[in-house]
């Protein structure tokens, strides 16, 4: 089996591609990741998966390339991760009591051909307290999350409903990955 190379710097998606026993390298890929003037979420996913792929294909022209893109989603409204606590307090308060969506677009980059597929879970939260924002905005858990909060952390209990793949919203649908990857020879 051929090491994979993860184009990302995501904890999570290190942690769920070990889980499922697939040997891999990681590569940072630096990409502008705003999203283009009108880019539906769906599409910002997919290009910025992309992207990725094609940033780290640069260095590595030989090896298999694993990137992936999570956003969170009201509507067509994108949630991006929080630059400060302010904006997660934002975001934190805009989730309370509503249905959101996790999308996240993973592309696997071989050196003659690109593939990739898009996963879209539903998460519905309870109605937040202004003091369990706070306390939550305190944990941290927040940065560098999209939707500013992790799932398998204390953001648990805030969930009411999960509609798709939980490891979607971690991070990476490991049920679409491993198909991508043992499809390719990439996985037993």
């Amino acid at each position: 089996m051929t090491s994979l190379i993860l184009a990302s710097h995501s904890p999570q998606r290190t942690q769920l591609l070990s889980q499922i026993g697939v040997p891999h390298s990681i590569v940072h890929a630096p990409i502008n990741e705003v999203p283009l003037r009108r880019e539906k979420p769906i599409p910002l996913v997919s290009r910025l998966s992309l992207e990725k792929a094609l940033s780290v294909r640069k260095t590595h022209p030989h090896e298999p390339i694993l990137a992936a893109d999570t956003i969170v989603s009201t509507g067509q409204k994108i949630i991006g991760k929080a630059a400060k606590k302010e904006d997660a307090l934002a975001t934190l308060k805009h989730l309370s009591g509503r249905r959101h969506r996790i999308i996240t677009s993973v592309c696997l980059s071989l050196p003659s051909a690109h593939f990739q597929k898009t996963v879209v879970s539903t998460v519905a939260f309870k109605r937040l307290s202004p003091h369990e924002i706070q306390s939550y905005l305190e944990t941290l858990e927040w940065q560098n999350c999209a939707g500013s909060y992790a799932i398998q952390g204390k953001a648990a209990m805030f969930v009411r409903f999960i509609s798709g793949s939980y490891s979607n919203i971690v991070g990476l649908p490991l049920f679409e990955t491993s198909q991508l990857l043992r499809g390719h020879n990439l996985l037993p």
